[in-house]
């Protein structure tokens, strides 16, 4: 059975390994970055079968405007069964109907999203991570 929850304290391995059998491209070998990503999130919800991470949306939010949320990943073996979708679902509840949730997509998910409710934008800038 899976279990969603508010885990703010989850360790940089097990995110790692998650990153890994997901198939995001994260950079699931350095822990020392992936701590810090944990650690400076505002909401990270994740998905666990009994103990085993299987997925997790993690989130920098001021629960009052804007909500990006920076990470949505399942292990490749619990894909296609909703649990990205329950992972948003609950992330919207958290920030509230107050809050807009923002995201920027890997190609290869671009057309997932819509059909999760997010609607497409032409207006989104950003500047590359150098590293």
């Amino acid at each position: 059975m899976l279990t969603y929850q508010n885990e703010p304290q989850l360790a940089a391995a097990e995110l790692s390994g998650l990153f890994e059998s997901s198939g995001i491209k994260r950079p699931f070998q350095d822990l020392e970055r992936l701590q810090k990503m944990i650690d400076n999130a505002d909401l990270v919800i994740t998905a666990r079968d009994g103990k085993r991470l299987v997925g997790i949306a993690r989130s920098v939010t001021d629960f009052s405007y804007c909500c990006y949320l920076s990470d949505l990943a399942v292990d490749r073996a619990y894909q296609r069964q909703g649990i990205g979708e329950q992972l948003v679902m609950r992330v919207r509840e958290a920030i509230g109907p107050e809050v807009s949730l923002v995201l920027l997509s890997a190609p290869s998910a671009v057309d997932y999203y819509p059909r999760l409710g997010f609607a497409r934008s032409d207006k989104c800038f950003f500047i590359p991570r150098e590293r």
